[in-house]
């Protein structure tokens, strides 16, 4: 029997569907519409830099740009819908996922340990169990409201032991971030902030792995063990082949041929039994040219972003400046299935000002492109509330 083939042009258009971007980005998005697109993603990246928006942000805005950043702080702080924890990095998941993390928690017990005391400033361990007596007494905290402050020097991670004891017991599970002040995290105890049904709930080991891979496997379309793996990062890639090995061994999974974007020969991969209708049900994407943040899940996976769309993606805030190819922060530019571009800019001073325009090779810059940019770029001074769009290079 012949292994059911993916072409490149569907892969990428049911990867997409599976990350809401096939969706109609002007229909009006409710709070109860926004929890949905967040469970369908699975969890939004949160990450400090914030030369146009906060990466959050823009993840949400590029699939519907009637998003605003206050629905999202209603559903974190207020309806408690969401939680923040770590996938890959620190990110917004739905608050129903929670017991799930409940082993991510104990798999950090000893994890953390053994990588801080390495990284972080002397004494955090000492004070774990007074930094959380006094949570417990005072409520919501923040690590400027604790210790000493005093640090050792060794540069961005540098935290002083109390913001390393804070960051470990949430880590761990004992505190939770009940909300953010600018984007500092005021952390509290999790029985305060958790909904006590998602809280108490448990789950089986079993149960955690094949809601780990199922789910991973069903927000990627079609993917191997490791990418299943790594999509949430609660497993090992060994779990991950295992459930694999299983689930297709009881005709719930089929291996599949990925056709990659260049001449690189295809992928075997796995996908649900249902892909041929997954398939021929497919939308195409909208046409609309989109600002994409450089933390967005469709290209979070840098290897898998270059296999099936040809583009290589690399974020340069961490490259000297004289090494970089393009800039410190620079946007992938997307228009329908395709990258056609990278773009930089900067909202200061009341202007989003572009600063830097590379197309990518072989992508002509025709009237119709340079109307489609100018209509993002608009979209993008309206959402971060610029005053204008300036230009400070030749995108001509």
């Amino acid at each position: 029997m012949s292994i059911f083939r993916i072409s490149n042009r569907n892969a990428r258009r049911l990867f997409m569907a599976r990350q809401g971007l096939c969706a109609q980005p002007r229909a009006k998005l409710t709070d109860a519409g926004l929890c949905e697109l967040i469970r369908s993603l699975g969890f939004v990246q949160v990450d400090s830099i914030n030369t146009v928006a906060r990466a959050h942000h823009m993840i949400l805005f590029a699939r519907n740009q009637t998003y605003r950043s206050r629905q999202l702080t209603r559903l974190l702080e207020k309806d408690r819908a969401l939680f923040e924890h770590w996938t890959h990095d620190a990110s917004v998941i739905p608050v129903e996922f929670y017991p799930y993390w409940r082993f991510r928690f104990e798999r950090d017990r000893e994890a953390l340990l053994a990588r801080w005391r390495k990284a972080r400033h002397e004494g955090f361990e000492e004070i774990f169990d007074a930094i959380l007596s006094q949570v417990a007494r005072d409520g919501s905290t923040m690590a400027r409201d604790v210790g000493s402050q005093r640090k050792t020097g060794r540069g961005w991670w540098d935290w002083h032991p109390e913001k390393t004891a804070l960051e470990y017991h949430w880590r761990t599970g004992s505190l939770a971030i009940a909300a953010r002040e600018g984007f500092q995290k005021v952390y509290d105890l999790a029985e305060r902030v958790i909904p006590e049904e998602h809280r108490s709930a448990t789950v089986s080991q079993a149960d955690f792995v094949d809601w780990a891979c199922r789910s991973a496997l069903d927000r990627l379309g079609a993917a191997t063990t490791g990418e299943i793996a790594a999509f949430w990062d609660l497993l090992t890639p060994k779990e991950s082949a295992e459930w694999c090995n299983t689930a297709l061994t009881a005709g719930e999974l089929i291996e599949v041929l990925v056709d990659c974007c260049n001449k690189s020969p295809p992928i075997k991969a796995y996908a649900f039994p249902d892909i041929p209708e997954r398939l021929s049900e497919l939308a195409d994407p909208p046409s609309r040219l989109r600002v994409i943040s450089p933390f967005d899940p469709l290209i979070r996976d840098r290897k898998r972003c270059l296999r099936l769309f040809g583009f290589d993606y690399r974020i340069e805030i961490f490259v000297p400046k004289h090494k970089r190819r393009y800039g410190y922060y620079v946007f992938p530019l997307l228009e329908g299935d395709r990258f056609v571009g990278r773009v930089d800019m900067i909202h200061k001073d009341g202007a989003l000002t572009v600063t830097g325009f590379w197309p990518e090779q072989g992508v002509k810059m025709g009237k119709g492109r340079y109307a489609a940019l100018e209509a993002e770029l608009e979209r993008y001074r309206r959402f971060v509330g610029a005053d204008r769009v300036g230009l400070a290079c030749d995108v001509r």
